[in-house]
């Protein structure tokens, strides 16, 4: 959703050639011909978008964009974020503007009395 795209800025979209593998070598094998460990997948990852640069070793990828949270899912397990309480002054996950995924809300003004010690 809109919120991954903001809370992961930076991270990649990728996607898997269609290789085909072969098999592990048996551990018995002694193996001369041994793959340094960051090479042994023969595959590269591939940005989604051509016009973005291939991610390198320590970059973070996905693969699937994330299911929006916005709106209720059962089939997911998304409850959505429909009558839920916000902070409307703050900028953090908590904060009316990103939680109501620009919907808009309604404020409410509580007074609530004390006792002091």
């Amino acid at each position: 959703g809109e919120t991954l795209d903001v809370r992961c800025d930076g991270a990649s979209r990728v996607m898997m050639p269609n290789t085909d593998l072969e098999a592990p070598a048996q551990r018995n094998d002694a193996a001369p011909h041994r793959v340094p460990r960051r090479d042994r997948y023969r595959f590269q990852l591939r940005p989604h978008n051509p016009d973005h640069k291939s991610p390198g070793m320590k970059d973070l990828v996905y693969l699937e964009s994330s299911p929006g949270f916005c709106e209720k899912n059962p089939r997911l397990g998304i409850p959505g974020t429909h009558g839920r309480a916000c902070n409307d002054t703050s900028i953090g996950v908590d904060g009316c503007d990103l939680m109501c995924c620009g919907r808009g809300y309604r404020t409410e003004t509580m007074f609530v009395v004390e006792r002091c010690n």
